[in-house]
């Protein structure tokens, strides 16, 4: 008993440590960057303002979303709290100017986050319809995979084609270098990531799993996640010359040894250093890696700051 109240008190002095160097690195460095400034005026249509011809797809800094279908996932001050990463519907946040998506389903065609069920696949496409129904250049980043310990739906790749095929981007290596206005009236980028069937092929509607890559830091401590964040987006190569995009998030994990375990707390950990990320992006030389951007509970300010950065590009500015 006394060695496990002694570990605890270890912990959460890591994680008070970790906290406050995170707080005055911010303080020492701030956050400005190149289009810090910048704020769009319509964030729904924030690609569309931006330019379709401009706006190249490797060139993009794309804010997403980390567990997407989460908003209403499980029993509401039971079992919500362990497992929401998000507040806003799959369709508010794409209001709100978020562009890739996260989503865990499992054999049932429910969307899920680990053993907590929540909406039918069905709902998250609905939303997506209705936001590309309302938009005219908007491409979505709409990442499926099975959740690790479920299988795949039956039949899912028929599913979604019936249901999204008129936006469907196949998968091709070209894509990378082309521009929105070159893709439209395509609008979706839909990665595909099955358990135990065979990965999507080139020439595909989908793309494979391959197309989507991140090294996923499983901690609670807010500058260990920052710091491996930093190291692993240096050690890829810039976007102009990848045909992948690379996710970077801006979240940390509850440990099932620490007393702290709901999301919100413990991500709040890192959640407001996203502009001090991209500030430190450029102090190490990697901002020009930057591309998939993700946090948990998305709010304006974040995407004001991947999409700064975009216009940034852009206009030749960084």
């Amino acid at each position: 008993m006394g060695s496990e109240v002694s570990k605890q008190i270890q912990r959460r002095k890591a994680v008070s440590m970790e906290k406050q160097m995170l707080f005055d690195l911010n303080e020492n460095c701030g956050e400005t960057f190149p289009g810090c400034d910048y704020r769009p005026t319509d964030r729904k249509n924030w690609m569309a303002s931006l330019g379709p011809k401009d706006l190249h797809i490797n060139n993009i800094v794309w804010p997403g979303t980390h567990n997407s279908a989460t908003d209403r996932i499980g029993i509401p001050c039971i079992s919500r709290p362990f497992a929401q990463c998000q507040t806003l519907s799959v369709y508010q946040q794409l209001v709100l100017g978020t562009r890739v998506l996260d989503i865990r389903v499992n054999e049932n065609n429910l969307v899920c986050h680990g053993i907590l069920l929540t909406y039918n696949i069905g709902v998250v496409i609905n939303d997506v319809k209705k936001f590309l129904f309302e938009t005219t250049s908007e491409v979505i980043i709409l990442e499926i995979r099975t959740e690790y310990g479920h299988r795949d739906p039956p039949e899912f790749e028929d599913y979604l084609e019936e249901k999204l095929g008129m936006y469907l981007i196949h998968q091709d290596d070209y894509v990378f270098g082309k521009t929105i206005a070159e893709l439209l009236p395509k609008r979706i980028i839909c990665v595909w990531k099955p358990r135990n069937s065979a990965q999507p092929k080139p020439g595909s509607p989908f793309w494979s799993a391959e197309y989507l890559k991140d090294n996923w830091i499983d901690t609670d401590l807010p500058s260990t996640k920052f710091d491996s964040n930093l190291k692993y987006l240096s050690d890829q190569a810039p976007v102009s010359s990848r045909n992948f995009f690379y996710r970077v998030e801006n979240t940390v994990t509850a440990q099932p040894d620490n007393p702290v375990v709901c999301v919100r707390p413990v991500t709040g950990r890192i959640h407001g250093y996203a502009r001090l990320f991209i500030n430190r992006c450029f102090a190490e030389g990697c901002a020009n890696r930057l591309q998939v951007f993700s946090t948990d509970f998305i709010g304006g300010d974040f995407v004001d700051a991947c999409v700064g950065l975009t216009h940034a590009r852009v206009h030749g500015e960084c």
